[in-house]
């Protein structure tokens, strides 16, 4: 039988209200971390609660998860917060999963008290935003008591109050997973928002060194207005990042009568709307995919060249040219890169895929077994293994996300550890010599291949196979023909469903420009373009396979 524990809520959360407000005063809202942490640790031990283990009860884990998230928080938030109708509100929505139905139970609460709504809305605080990072930090400690009443269906719930856009969160939550380090590019990004009033920051990178994976990790730590340039997909222009933008602004701030507003009248218009203190940072993962029908004039996106006061952009993007760079800012408006190739990242580079190898082999929930018996079969240590692939990786997680499943697969049973591929480059032509690609003649790969490079379409099975049947010779080609084919690349592709058929699409944009580049298929464009030219000119999908065609004839 579970041990009732007394805990006066009431004048517990009273007291942590008095010790934040005092803890705020002394700060002036400072966000230094470890600051915060040593603060957090002051107040607990003031309360009698332990820094270290928390105790199995709701209350308690709410007044830990109240001190962590209130220091440097508005006053208004706190006290919504620690209303015990609030409290009981949250509980009930957390055991049932609906994060969204708490949102509206705390408007409920907030319409009739009109004076703590008035004080909400004079320091223009973002609701969703706290609630959403309230709730999350609730769920921490939860997690570290253990106890079973804190599980919804064996499962720790899932408090979204859908702040990341919809057409963003299966991006995001695909490149967190076994998300570690990159912590200097955060630091850096951190220090340059406190020191600079305004500005835009952009990570640089070669295909693979993790941006999208830093854009989408910082998008679910902070929450900020976001857009994934994703060329694969087709939403990568810059009327599809104004729509998405001016309606993730339009929610956030409230903002009226703004349905056909400019970006830089949209970013004014936002930034007037922030407290004190706060700051808009709108993030924007892979410029280098951006499709831009005015090329060569003015800033990609049309981003602006004077940014308000507390306006920043985050910004990732593939190494350029300076005259490829398309970010012109104003004298007053500061800019700063980070190149994640320079020297001085090289060890925290290396930090960080090591890290990322060992969580891989350890605590990845499909391959971690088998990658565990093919090192104990190979008498190979784990720092053996982590050191010599790190080495042979050439700091590139895009290599360690093909090659550790490609391991426990059982692809490289017949290499030593030492023989393995290095680089991006060298994994995708060790993997085009075992597909004998080199060698013989294979036109339908070289059609399959050529349909996946399409610029905007995700072709599906049939759609593949009917391009293929239009060349001479393959007119008797059938859809497990294509589906043989695709087997073994199916770990470069994504592959989704819609409305019941597979489409398919070449998952990063490193492995196009590699098919792109290949002399093999280059040999055989003769027989993609007898296609092209003959049988094919009025179909919807082979108008984009011809432009990829005469792209790559160029």
């Amino acid at each position: 039988m579970e041990m009732e524990i007394k805990f006066d809520f009431l004048g517990t959360t009273d007291t942590i209200l008095n010790l934040i407000t005092k803890v705020a005063e002394v700060s002036k809202l400072t966000l230094d971390e470890a600051q915060k942490n040593k603060r957090i640790n002051e107040i607990l031990q003031n309360l009698n609660l332990n820094p270290i283990e928390t105790a199995d009860n709701v209350e308690i884990v709410y007044a830990y998860a109240l001190v962590e998230y209130g220091v440097f928080k508005p006053q208004p938030i706190l006290e919504l917060l620690r209303n015990r109708k609030i409290k009981d509100d949250f509980w009930g929505a957390y055991t049932n999963n609906t994060p969204l139905l708490f949102l509206e139970k705390v408007k409920e609460v907030l319409n009739q008290n009109t004076k703590l709504k008035t004080a909400i809305q004079n320091s223009r605080i973002e609701l969703a935003v706290e609630l959403e990072e309230f709730g999350e930090t609730f769920i921490a400690y939860a997690k570290r008591t253990t106890a079973d009443k804190f599980k919804v269906n064996d499962n720790y719930p899932t408090w979204d109050l859908g702040l990341i856009p919809n057409e963003f969160e299966a991006t995001v939550e695909e490149k967190t997973k076994l998300f570690c380090g990159r912590k200097f590019v955060f630091d850096e990004f951190e220090k340059f928002t406190q020191e600079k009033s305004k500005g835009y920051f952009t990570v640089i990178g070669d295909a693979g060194m993790g941006k999208s994976a830093i854009s989408s990790k910082y998008v679910k730590m902070k929450k900020v207005p976001c857009f994934f340039n994703i060329f694969a997909e087709g939403r990568n222009t810059p009327e599809q990042f104004l729509n998405s933008i001016r309606k993730q602004l339009i929610n956030r701030y409230k903002l009226q009568n703004q349905e056909n507003t400019d970006l830089r009248t949209l970013i004014q218009k936002a930034s007037e709307k922030l407290s004190e203190g706060k700051k808009l940072i709108i993030l924007v993962d892979a410029l280098d995919e951006v499709e831009d029908a005015k090329e060569g004039t003015g800033n990609l996106l049309d981003l602006p060249q004077t940014l308000p006061n507390n306006v920043y952009f985050f910004l990732t993007r593939r190494p350029f040219k300076p005259e490829h760079k398309r970010l012109t800012v104003s004298p007053e408006t500061p800019y700063d890169e980070l190149d994640l190739r320079q020297k001085k990242y090289q060890k925290s580079n290396k930090d960080d895929i090591e890290e990322y190898i060992n969580l891989f082999i350890n605590y990845d929930k499909e391959y971690k077994d088998e990658l565990r018996n093919w090192l104990k079969e190979r008498k190979i240590n784990d720092f053996t293994f982590v050191d010599t692939v790190t080495k042979k990786s050439e700091n590139n997680f895009m290599y360690l996300r093909y090659v550790l499943p490609a391991i426990a697969k059982g692809q490289y049973n017949d290499l030593e550890l030492n023989d393995f591929p290095v680089g991006l480059e060298g994994y995708y032509n060790s993997h085009w010599e075992r597909m004998d690609m080199q060698h013989k003649r294979k036109e339908i790969e070289v059609f399959v291949l050529f349909v996946l490079l399409q610029n905007k379409i995700a072709p599906t099975l049939k759609i593949i196979t009917e391009t293929v049947q239009k060349a001479e010779g393959f007119e008797d080609i059938e859809d497990l023909d294509v589906e043989k084919v695709l087997d073994p690349w199916e770990e470069y592709l994504k592959i989704e469903k819609e409305q019941g058929e597979k489409r398919y699409r070449i998952y990063h944009a490193s492995f196009a420009d590699f098919l792109r580049h290949k002399s093999e298929l280059n040999e055989n464009r003769k027989i993609f373009a007898n296609v092209i030219d003959s049988k094919v000119e009025a179909t919807y999908q082979n108008k984009a396979i011809r432009s990829i065609y005469q792209k790559n004839r160029q």
